[in-house]
């Protein structure tokens, strides 16, 4: 998390909406049961998660965060290859309770964040923390050039995610609908599902440009009004 929690000065801070609560585990229920043991402190100390896009690695991620703090102790998010983050950002992270690393394929090949990641790894070890790391492929995979990092982050459990099926993806609509106080129904929901990207992100995207939708024209989220969006969003594109 940011200051107020982890005493460290960075400004990225986990999603409010994606909690455990709200993840559609799908074919990914192992996964997120091992993120949940881990943040309870009966788990793995360490663990991958790696996946293609859309899979629900970053939810994972946002949602032990969350999790770790309501349960009065430090997290900290960080997606790396974010614009303005350094490798000086690991700095002091082994006084936190859980650190999250977003999308560790995006440093590799950097000297400088290789370094900073491997000792970070190797800090967090010694001091007894969580760390939990995401990718788009298993660690051995990565196309790191520091073979001892690549060799530390193999270490762990490592837990494959699967994309969700339609199912799922239907589950998932509800779900974020009613957080959001939407009256979306099933017809709504299977337009929705017609016209989308078969992904969390994809999906969850169309959901909040719905949402302000309904309340810019002040009109109950119908399939008419989902045809709308969805005919102007191919035209902008």
């Amino acid at each position: 998390m940011s200051s107020p929690v982890g005493q460290i000065p960075l400004p990225i801070l986990p999603r409010p909406e994606a909690r455990f609560e709200t993840f559609v585990a799908g074919p990914n229920a192992v996964a997120a049961a091992a993120v949940r043991a881990a943040v309870a402190t009966d788990g793995e100390p360490y663990l991958f998660l790696f996946g293609p896009p859309g899979t629900g690695k970053s939810h994972l991620l946002h949602a032990a965060c969350h999790a770790r703090v309501e349960r009065g102790g430090t997290a900290v998010y960080l997606p790396l290859g974010e614009a303005g983050l350094v490798p000086a950002v690991l700095e002091g992270l082994e006084r936190v309770a859980l650190v999250a690393l977003d999308d560790v394929e995006r440093i590799a090949g950097d000297p400088d964040w290789e370094r900073g990641l491997f000792g970070l790894y190797n800090r967090l070890r010694e001091a007894g923390r969580t760390l939990l790391v995401s990718a788009d492929r298993p660690a051995g995979d990565l196309p790191l050039d520091l073979a001892d990092l690549r060799s530390r982050l193999g270490w762990g459990p490592a837990f494959q995610l699967q994309p969700l099926t339609d199912r799922d993806c239907a589950a998932l609509l509800r779900a974020a609908a009613r957080t959001r106080g939407l009256d979306l129904g099933e017809p709504a929901i299977a337009y929705i599902m017609r016209r989308s990207p078969r992904d969390p992100r994809g999906l969850l995207a169309v959901l909040d440009a719905l949402d302000q939708a309904s309340l810019r024209e002040k009109r109950r989220p119908t399939v008419p009004l989902i045809r709308t969006l969805f005919d102007d969003l191919e035209r902008r594109n």
